[in-house]
């Protein structure tokens, strides 16, 4: 095949698939977890828009998997669920997020579906470099709407943790953590996290990587 017809056919197939999917705001929400249910990309939704996210981080990953750990040998004896991204969280028809972790006290949560969640009790996001509002202001907002008692943001390049608590219809802050305290939760009294061992999790990774 020519470079010519090389670049047409590209052109053409681009062509095809530019004309076959829906344009943005036009998405239904089952055009939506079809194409989710086909890939491995983080694809969130809002009322036909599509919003792709950035892949993690290596240092971000780290932060999830020691939160995870620590979520998940508090939570499972006691009878309750985490799970990770990649997972679906619909707030409301329409509105579809996938936090970094997400946690019901109750496994049997009928809001715990298997294609996506329909709630949860607590979220905890990973703040990503490429746009801090979508976690610090947008997904606080629209969590504390939903209903979720409980959000925790943990922020790498401040090397924070805060966590919210649901007043009604909006968040309270309950509490802003740095290295040397222990992030705790509202909701879960007699859960907590050291935040400099949270924060150590990741500088280990990137020394390992050095070496």
């Amino acid at each position: 095949m020519s470079t010519i017809a090389r670049r047409r056919s590209g052109m053409d197939y681009e062509n095809f698939i530019f004309d076959t999917l829906p344009r943005q705001g036009e998405w239904t929400e089952e055009e939506y977890l079809s194409l989710t249910d086909a890939t491995n990309r983080m694809v969130e939704f809002t009322d036909g828009v599509l919003e792709v996210l950035p892949m993690p981080t290596d240092r971000h990953q780290s932060i999830l998997k020691y939160l995870f750990l620590a979520l998940n040998a508090f939570l499972d004896p006691r009878g309750g669920v985490v799970q990770f991204a990649v997972l679906r969280l619909q707030l409301r028809p329409g509105k579809i997020r996938e936090p970094d972790l997400l946690a019901l006290l109750d496994a049997e949560d009928v809001r715990r579906q298997d294609r996506f969640w329909t709630g949860a009790d607590l979220l905890v996001e990973v703040v990503s470099k490429d746009k801090p509002s979508r976690d610090l202001v947008q997904k606080k907002r629209e969590y504390a709407k939903a209903g979720i008692p409980e959000y925790w943001i943990v922020d790498p390049q401040q090397e924070s943790v805060i966590v919210y608590r649901l007043q009604g219809k909006r968040y309270v802050r309950h509490g802003l953590f740095r290295r040397g305290q222990r992030a705790t939760s509202a909701l879960l009294p007699d859960f907590s996290v050291n935040v400099t061992d949270l924060f150590n999790a990741a500088r280990q990774t990137r020394r390992k990587h050095k070496s």
